[in-house]
């Protein structure tokens, strides 16, 4: 965050905030929809970010890009179809970013119509907070779909093995999971995007942004 002014270094705690907190919230509701009460008796069917929020994942996420939140139990026995539902409670997440961001394209191009905006600066602060947040959420949706545990996404997978075989699942969690971590760390120590998520981030902002009228 080096470089970044603190109006700039609000923004993006309170963009990460905001995206983690309907994340999680969104794990949390759809498990309790599909039978699971665990989240709900943990406290996480919730919009309090404190309940979401894991610290250091939460400044790593600011800091370096790569981040978590405090992972959303669920208990597979008290869903109806246990296979079916875990995926669904898996894509809940990185679906309700997409869908805030949408919202917020929507919203922006509202503000900057409706808004009689009396200085660039009032404008430029407006126009950067939306974005931010977009941006977050388009990141935060695309990300957690990799397939790679223990991204959302990898429970398309992981899912329907766990029910086969439930040893070859841990495996693939686990190793998924380091795999994960190594590819995060030579991104950063080669800076090549081994996973383009930043130009895909880009991509779709910018795609979002030209359907609703800001192109």
């Amino acid at each position: 965050m080096l470089g970044l002014s603190l109006e700039d270094i609000i923004i993006s705690l309170t963009a990460v905030l905001v995206g983690l907190t309907v994340h999680e919230l969104a794990h949390a509701a759809v498990a309790l929809w599909l039978g699971d009460d665990t989240a709900k008796t943990q406290g996480r069917v919730t919009l309090n970010p404190i309940r979401h929020i894991d610290p250091v994942g939460f400044i790593l996420l600011v800091v370096a890009g790569f981040g978590w939140a405090k992972p959303v139990m669920i208990d597979r026995t008290k869903l109806r179809k246990p296979v079916r539902d875990d995926i669904l409670i898996a894509l809940a997440g990185p679906a309700s970013n997409a869908i805030l961001a949408v919202l917020l394209a929507l919203a922006l191009r509202l503000t900057l119509g409706l808004i009689p905006f009396g200085t660039q600066q009032a404008l430029r602060l407006t126009t950067t907070v939306f974005f931010s947040y977009i941006s977050m959420n388009v990141a935060l949706a695309l990300f957690n779909l990799l397939p790679i545990p223990p991204l959302d996404g990898s429970h398309l997978i992981t899912s329907p093995l766990l029910k086969r075989s439930p040893t070859h699942a841990a495996l693939l969690y686990r190793y998924g999971t380091f795999l994960l971590l190594a590819i995060v760390i030579a991104e950063r120590l080669t800076k090549v995007d081994i996973l383009p998520i930043g130009k895909a981030v880009n991509a779709v902002v910018r795609a979002l942004l030209w359907l609703v009228g800001l192109g």
